[in-house]
């Protein structure tokens, strides 16, 4: 008696258990929160907000609400992802926050793999490749790698800080080409582009779709974009593949992680929102005018890019002695 009434009552905690993930999946009084781990206003945080009138509509009426949760490169906000166990909380993952943040950070509040479940790859954006062109004189790719191995060590460029996707790149580019150039990380992206624009710092590697009106104004000029072909808001810009280095032409990317203990019926009901959001006519056209390009791939896909993103960047840090406390 005493064993049968051990199976019926751990058969019945069962089926409640299933019972409550499936209408707590399925709860719309509660708003969905997506968490941007970057100030307002940022490339980071215009990614969902683009969706942010359209979503509300795809999940049956349920209303959408973004908080940014800025600092520490992004960890402070993630780890508060991470540890949310409400079932409607969501973070919106970048390459700086899931890729490069594990690679180079000894210790974070977060595990970028083991606490997260990808949602889904929003958006892709292209890095870009930018000079001052009152600091040097040159219009090509080509004519700025020789510039440099005519002057070692000589030039110097920008970065949001040590550790960053910027610092990456930039490791990227110098031992792609073969040259030398000073870094000089500062404590964010703002002040870094700004004295780049004000001609402290002549070259930053950047964000097609953060430095996008800085180009456009004749500010900074573009040399090469990572990209799979030349981009339509910037035609007259090669790929990194067409100026011969392939190995530099990934871009960046923007996603949707949830924590390990959202239930997965939430999950796929997010990544179905999100898709149909980025076939939206009117966001289709917001984030074409900034440089971002659609993905809206699986949650199968976007965890295994993320475990694949973790391991590329250990090797780039690894390779290029980039290591954080």
């Amino acid at each position: 008696m005493q064993r049968r009434l051990f199976i019926c009552t751990a058969t019945a905690a069962a089926i409640a258990s299933s019972f409550s993930g499936l209408s707590f999946a399925q709860d719309t009084s509660r708003p969905i929160r997506i968490v941007v781990p970057f100030p307002p206003g940022g490339p980071t945080d215009m990614v969902p907000r683009n969706m942010q009138d359209v979503l509300p509509k795809l999940l049956g009426g349920q209303s959408v609400v973004i908080e940014n949760k800025a600092g520490a490169g992004g960890s402070i906000g993630m780890a508060e992802v991470a540890r949310a166990a409400d079932g409607v909380t969501f973070g919106v993952a970048t390459l700086s926050t899931h890729g490069v943040n594990p690679a180079v950070f000894k210790k974070l509040p977060y595990g970028a793999v083991n606490d997260f479940v990808g949602v889904t790859e929003i958006v892709k954006a292209p890095g870009v490749l930018l000079i001052n062109p009152k600091m040097i004189p040159v219009k090509t790719f080509a004519e700025f790698v020789a510039y440099l191995k005519a002057n070692p060590g000589k030039v110097s460029y920008a970065t949001p800080g040590n550790g960053t996707i910027g610092h990456m790149w930039g490791a990227q580019f110098l031992k792609s080409t073969g040259t030398e150039m000073h870094h000089i990380p500062y404590r964010g992206s703002a002040p870094a582009i700004n004295d780049v624009l004000g001609g402290q710092v002549p070259v930053y590697f950047d964000q097609v779709n953060s430095s996008l009106p800085h180009i456009k104004s004749g500010k900074v000029r573009a040399l090469a974009v990572s990209w799979s072909e030349r981009l339509d808001v910037l035609p007259e810009v090669p790929t990194y593949a067409q100026a011969g280095h392939l190995d530099l032409n990934e871009p960046s990317w923007f996603g949707l992680v949830a924590p390990k203990s959202t239930p997965v019926a939430q999950v796929e009901r997010m990544q179905k929102a999100v898709v149909a959001a980025l076939n939206d006519p009117a966001v289709k056209q917001r984030l074409a005018a900034q440089g971002l390009y659609p993905s809206g791939t699986s949650s199968a896909d976007f965890t295994k890019q993320i475990n694949s993103e973790v391991a590329k960047m250990k090797k780039i840090a690894a390779t290029s002695n980039i290591q954080m406390d």
